[in-house]
């Protein structure tokens, strides 16, 4: 497909909450991009959905909008457990395809999904934006700069209470081991990880205990896990959805200082040397995936390699398998 003298049309499988601020409007406010289409199994939502969007078109049949010749990308915006149902039709349809994190709610599936947009040579980016935000871009030039000298370790503990959802037992897909085996931690450690393969590249061994201590929900709610980056540098991590208050905390450890950050909150990032610590604050866009998703224009158009693609996603599932105990 020419792209470079063309808009491209989108089309976006489920319309749900991430679209609404997080990633669709993103999407619109990209050069070159535009949404043409939007689905979702719920017609009045869809329509809803579009109407306020702007959006010309939309469907409640998937293949529809796959199918769709005006529509020339596919993002998948639903829940993990059909991200390999609508990926390979999306695959065999030829067209270019971003998928919402993770991948799929395992190895085996992501590399089934990764393979089969390779064997087309077909562009397949997956929405891990942190790799783009200018906040944790800061944190990888720091690194890459010696600016605390040669790393040696990181560690990130991420806890959280027991939402008023989780004690009500109202279905959450989140907490659903058909869907996430490993619960919150599949949502929201996966961020973390993929980001820590991103600043220290891939890791090669890693261990981890994974259980259920609240009984609350099917899907695990604890877990601990350990790790080595080829790099040489070692890493740990703590989830805990069961804790008296939340805490996000990512420290890095270099020969000559320390970088203390948040994955998902904006808190300022710390850095302390032998001088002294100093405090840094970097903002989010208004629309979080704005920087990911005009980074997969410019690789559509052979400027630049996107960061966030299928093999880099499916190395994170294979990291979040091991910790977690699934078959790989």
């Amino acid at each position: 497909m020419d792209i470079k003298n063309k808009t491209i049309r989108w089309g976006i499988i489920g319309c749900g909450n991430v679209t609404e601020i997080k990633s669709g409007p993103a999407y619109q406010k990209t050069e070159g991009f535009t949404i043409g289409a939007v689905m979702r199994r719920d017609e009045e939502k869809a329509a809803d959905y579009a109407k306020r969007h702007g959006i010309a078109k939309y469907y409640t049949d998937a293949d529809a909008i796959i199918n769709d010749p005006e529509i020339d990308a596919v993002y998948i915006a639903t829940p993990p457990d059909v991200h390999k149902f609508y990926g390979l039709k999306v695959a065999e349809a030829g067209k270019p395809c971003c998928i919402e994190k993770p991948l799929a709610p395992n190895y085996k599936d992501c590399v089934a999904i990764t393979e089969a947009f390779a064997a087309k040579n077909i562009p397949l980016f997956v929405a891990y934006y942190r790799r783009t935000l200018p906040r944790f871009e800061q944190i990888k030039e720091w690194i890459n700069s010696d600016k605390i000298g040669t790393i040696r370790h990181l560690h990130w503990h991420l806890s959280k209470p027991t939402s008023a959802q989780d004690l009500s037992g109202d279905y959450n897909w989140r907490t659903d081991s058909k869907i996430a085996t490993g619960g919150y931690f599949d949502d929201l450690a996966s961020h973390g990880l993929d980001l820590f393969v991103h600043y220290f590249g891939t890791i090669t061994n890693v261990s981890g205990i994974s259980l259920n201590q609240q009984g609350l929900y099917t899907a695990k709610d604890a877990a601990t896990a350990c790790w080595l980056h080829q790099s040489g540098i070692t890493g740990s991590g703590s989830w805990n959805f069961g804790t008296l208050k939340r805490e996000d905390k990512v420290t890095i450890y270099g020969s000559e200082g320390t970088i203390t950050f948040s994955v998902f909150e904006n808190d300022p990032i710390l850095i302390t040397t032998s001088e002294g610590t100093t405090a840094h604050e970097v903002a989010h866009p208004e629309n979080i995936q704005l920087y990911h998703v005009q980074q997969m224009r410019e690789h559509l158009l052979g400027r630049s390699q996107h960061p966030s693609t299928g093999a880099t996603a499916t190395h994170t599932n294979w990291v979040m398998d091991k910790i977690i105990g699934n078959e790989l």
